[in-house]
């Protein structure tokens, strides 16, 4: 009986290193697929402001996409995956120019990674480059009226967690958060021994202090949480179980499904090169304009 103990953790240990394994495949084909991407990426219609600071610090640096649009633009500040340890902002120019296109500028962010530093630190820089933001926006030629936050993966974490965090963050700009789109995104998880997330939590506090999905408040942001429909990384069950609290809350809250994707690809698929193939940028799009654009 002992014995079949032992074979069990080795098989559980095996399977979490599998995951690992899978996971850093995934995001190494898409830090070269992002390589390729960028270098695809249209340049017009739009001007970039690279290693904008945003704080003090090495990581505390953003790009900026300025849509050529001369009408009322609403900003997308968009925070970047990796399972907290990975991930540049230098990857997601395809980001900027997907949605400058649409008429939005484009804010693409970086910030502290583990081992190094541990959440909150994340949610901290977030609310550092929104107060740049908003203090610096006739510098920088943008408008905080209207903010969308848009995360993949970890950085979708991070934008729930600004929102819905233990300690409130006193962020002047927050009530110009209009709506916020995760995509793919942990919201509800226990990080103690998950071999893709427990260096970038304190092992020693519960998730129950931690998670987003025990913090949701009532507010009138629009919520558009978007699932990879062959997502092998973040269980679906994180997407549904945030719905639900907003939802009790009195929040609005959407589900949108990506046929043919995974945990990866789906932020891919919003590239101008293979968004005529799927639905996200399409769905994305029409949930901002409808959030941001309906009284311009």
């Amino acid at each position: 009986m002992f014995s079949n103990k032992i074979l069990d953790v080795q098989q559980q240990l095996r399977k979490k290193y599998m995951l690992v394994k899978e996971f850093y495949r995934d995001f190494r084909l898409y830090d070269l697929g992002s390589v390729t991407l960028n270098r695809l990426t249209p340049q017009k219609g739009y001007s970039i402001r690279k290693n904008v600071a945003y704080g003090l610090k090495a990581r505390q640096r953003l790009d900026l996409y300025i849509s050529e649009h001369t009408t009322y633009k609403p900003l997308i500040v968009f925070v970047h995956g990796g399972a907290w340890t990975h991930g540049d902002k230098s990857a997601y120019k395809f980001v900027g120019e997907a949605f400058t296109r649409f008429g939005y500028d484009v804010a693409v962010m970086n910030y502290h990674l583990a081992p190094q530093h541990k959440f909150p630190s994340y949610i901290d820089d977030l609310a550092i480059a929104l107060s740049y933001l908003e203090s610096q926006q006739s510098k920088l030629g943008i408008s905080t009226q209207k903010i969308a936050l848009m995360g993949h993966s970890a950085g979708a974490f991070n934008i729930a967690s600004l929102l819905y965090h233990p300690q409130s963050y006193a962020v002047a700009v927050k009530k110009n958060i209009k709506a916020i789109i995760g995509i793919s995104g942990p919201y509800h998880f226990d990080y103690k021994g998950d071999p893709l997330a427990e260096e970038a939590f304190d092992q020693t506090v519960p998730y129950q202090k931690v998670m987003p999905y025990y913090f949701v408040e009532k507010n009138e942001i629009q919520h558009y949480l978007f699932v990879a429909a062959n997502d092998q990384v973040v269980k679906d069950s994180n997407t549904l179980d945030l719905q639900q609290k907003l939802k009790e809350a009195g929040n609005h809250c959407e589900i949108k499904v990506i046929p043919k994707t995974g945990h990866i690809s789906i932020m891919g698929s919003v590239s101008s090169l293979f968004s005529r193939f799927y639905k996200t940028r399409l769905e994305i799009v029409k949930s901002l304009d409808e959030t941001l654009k309906k009284d311009a």
